[in-house]
């Protein structure tokens, strides 16, 4: 089943090549998506894909590259909206 992916990613995540990780992971795994870094310091990403897939790589994003110390992963599940043609790094948002 396709589902959509929700994840908001503390600690030492940027300045890392976090992003860069993160999306050579979603794409290695087929997925949908982006991730951007937030000027609060952490790094958020929204992937869609099989179930099964979204899992592993959010196991990849709960370690991240070597240099990374993560320190939370607040994850969000919701349905598939087929929105995205690709994975890629966004421009840095505002967190709320």
């Amino acid at each position: 089943m396709q589902k959509q992916l929700h994840v908001v990613v503390s600690g030492r995540v940027q300045g890392v090549g976090y992003r860069i990780f993160a999306v050579e992971h979603g794409l290695s795994y087929n997925l949908t998506g982006w991730v951007r870094n937030l000027y609060g310091g952490d790094v958020e990403v929204l992937a869609e894909g099989q179930e099964k897939d979204l899992l592993s790589f959010l196991a990849d994003l709960e370690t991240g590259p070597t240099v990374a110390k993560i320190i939370n992963t607040k994850v969000d599940w919701n349905p598939f909206s087929g929105q995205f043609q690709d994975f890629l790094v966004r421009s840095t948002w505002i967190s709320d």
